[in-house]
């Protein structure tokens, strides 16, 4: 049972549900059409197809943008004929496409631009004995799935695309954390890995990245327009923190494994100070690792995020602290050492990472 609701949460599980039952209504209304029109009637299952999309807003901007690519179309492939009357149909044909593709290019058609040159090729070789009727079959019983599909859309469970962000942000936390410990493990050996390796590693997490930002924007989306919008409103907006917070984390950490793998600062002399720079810089990152991979507290109870906070910020303590001790500011090493540690700090500010129940000395 309960892994047939998880798959009901799936959006392509729920947009098939939906087409298919746009499609099917929007058949059932055409055949009550007069015969002119319901003769035509699978027109409308098109137009309720094309209508019925992830969100509402997309639904309806689907709709009205491909409708108006079919009319742009047929008006071009009407006018044409017309003018070109003694040329041949070849040329005629080739002209229109020619039009067609040109008109395409206008932004505000999107992704249904090539409506335009599909529609001027129907009516040109099947509509021209009677523009006016095809034009109303064809466009009116479109326009007619199209609004179908757009209704069923958003009455039929309409998607706030929030299962598919919200795993997203696991998968994404889970890669920027393993990310850090990596890097604080190949600290503790002393084997930091070559600029090149880390670049290799980071495309994982730049498409991770990517993934997570596409998410991010399709629940931005689905909440326009959206009767739903009210009841998730509080889950959307904490998926649209937590979703730039991470991205300007990565950002930081970016930097940061920069540093130590170009600059190698536990390499540089830094170690005359007790407690290798390196095993004091691989606490700090495993510390921001643990913040990244909780991001939520389980109450105002202690628990494993303050535990991973108070980590983090005890080895960052740490950590500035041999800065400030270190004999040697002069360096590039200790600059690279200092910025990490900026790095650091930076990333906890920006996951919220306070220490809510500070320990009695």
């Amino acid at each position: 049972m309960r892994q047939a609701v998880d798959l009901l949460r799936r959006p392509w599980v729920q947009r098939g549900i939906r087409a298919a039952v746009a499609a099917g209504l929007a058949w059932q209304i055409a055949l009550l059409l007069p015969p002119t029109l319901s003769d035509y009637a699978y027109y409308a299952p098109l137009g309720a197809v094309i209508a019925v999309h992830p969100t509402v807003a997309d639904s309806v901007s689907a709709a009205w943008r491909t409708v108006a690519a079919m009319f742009l179309g047929f008006g071009l492939a009407v006018g044409v004929y017309e003018l070109t009357r003694g040329v041949p149909n070849a040329l005629t044909i080739a002209l229109i496409v020619g039009i067609a593709v040109v008109v395409e290019q206008w932004r505000l058609l999107r992704e249904q631009a090539s409506w335009v040159s599909f529609a001027a090729v129907l009516m040109i070789t099947v509509g021209t004995d009677d523009p006016a009727s095809y034009v109303l079959r064809y466009g009116g019983l479109t326009l007619l799935g199209a609004a179908v599909g757009v209704a069923v859309t958003t009455l039929l469970f309409p998607p706030m695309l929030l299962t598919r962000a919200v795993e997203q942000l696991a998968v994404t936390r889970s890669l920027l954390a393993a990310h850090l410990e990596d890097v604080a493990v190949a600290l503790r050996v002393g084997r930091v890995p070559s600029p090149a390796d880390w670049d290799q590693r980071g495309e994982v997490l730049d498409a991770a990245l990517d993934r997570l930002r596409r998410d991010e924007q399709q629940v931005e989306r689905a909440r326009r327009a959206n009767p739903r919008a009210h009841r998730w409103q509080g889950r959307a907006g904490s998926i649209r923190e937590q979703s730039r917070a991470l991205d300007r984390v990565a950002v930081l950490i970016d930097d940061l494994t920069t540093l130590v793998v170009e600059f190698q600062p536990h390499r540089r002399g830094l170690d005359r100070v007790d407690d290798g720079t390196g095993w004091v810089l691989a606490d700090a990152l495993e510390g921001l690792a643990g913040v990244v991979r909780t991001p939520y507290h389980d109450g105002d109870d202690p628990d494993g995020r303050d535990a991973a906070i108070v980590a983090a910020v005890g080895a960052l303590d740490r950590l500035t602290h041999l800065l400030r001790a270190s004999e040697i500011p002069d360096d590039e090493g200790f600059f690279a050492l200092g910025a990490v540690t900026v790095g650091v700090r930076r990333s906890l500010q920006a996951l919220e990472a306070q220490v809510r129940h500070p320990q009695e000395a």
